[in-house]
């Protein structure tokens, strides 16, 4: 069976510097990693490393300098039309180290799933929009589901806001969660809370999940696999 997504040779340089001065920065090189369906990818490396670079490779932020990115078997730059570059950032959506980084201040958390749900599954009317946003936060542990749903980003503890950019992403119906250092800004009494809420979207939802992190205990307790990152290459790979 072919991997959910898998990248070959990726490889990500940036151009730094001005005049004299200027040089190449390679964030990621040649990476192979494979991602299986209803699999924890855990992706470790010390800060500076590559990981979210080579996220928002996998998530379409960032152009690769060479190298293939396949999905469901077929590469990315077979995608044409921005119908297909929708459905495939419905399918990978990614939720952010910064909670408030995928929350708009502004608005109710409703505002976010709601609006994701219309861009996403246009088919769904009104009242099932609502429904499936309260079944999407009950679903990472929120409860009452219609009380969280009306509250502002504010009102949150981090724990809880980072629970709503998993809910939001839930809501795509996605086929694999990019997870970049999601805990880290949360204490620590909390994080198992939220490592636990992952674990229990994969058996639930049957999502997969790349878990970037740089600590090495979350990632041995939550996934199947660790990758680690090492001045842009992943050096070694096992379950």
């Amino acid at each position: 069976m072919s991997p959910l997504l898998e990248t070959i040779g990726l490889t990500r340089h940036f151009k730094v510097g001005t005049g004299l001065t200027r040089g190449v920065l390679h964030a990621v090189d040649d990476v192979d990693l494979a991602i299986g369906e209803r699999e924890i990818v855990a992706l470790v490396g010390e800060s500076g490393s590559g990981k979210s670079t080579l996220a928002r490779l996998v998530a379409q932020v960032h152009k690769p300098t060479r190298g293939e990115i396949r999905y469901q078997g077929q590469p990315l730059t077979t995608q044409r039309g921005r119908r297909a570059k929708l459905a495939y950032r419905g399918d990978v959506p990614m939720v952010f180290q910064d909670p408030f980084a995928s929350l708009n201040p502004a608005y109710r958390v409703s505002h976010g799933i709601l609006r994701g749900l219309k861009l996403h599954r246009p088919e769904l009317s009104g009242a099932e929009r609502q429904a499936e946003a309260e079944r999407v936060v009950e679903a990472v542990g929120l409860t009452p589901a219609a009380e969280v749903l009306s509250r502002f980003p504010y009102e949150l503890s981090g724990g809880q806001r980072q629970r709503i950019g998993f809910a939001q992403a839930l809501a795509h119906r996605p086929k694999l969660i990019l997870a970049d250092e999601p805990v880290s800004m949360l204490d620590v009494s909390i994080r198992i809370g939220l490592l636990n809420v992952m674990a229990d979207l994969r058996e639930t939802e049957g999502v997969s999940i790349l878990y970037i992190t740089h600590d090495i205990a979350g990632a041995r307790y939550l996934s199947d696999r660790i990758a680690v990152m090492y001045g842009g290459h992943v050096v070694e790979t096992g379950p």
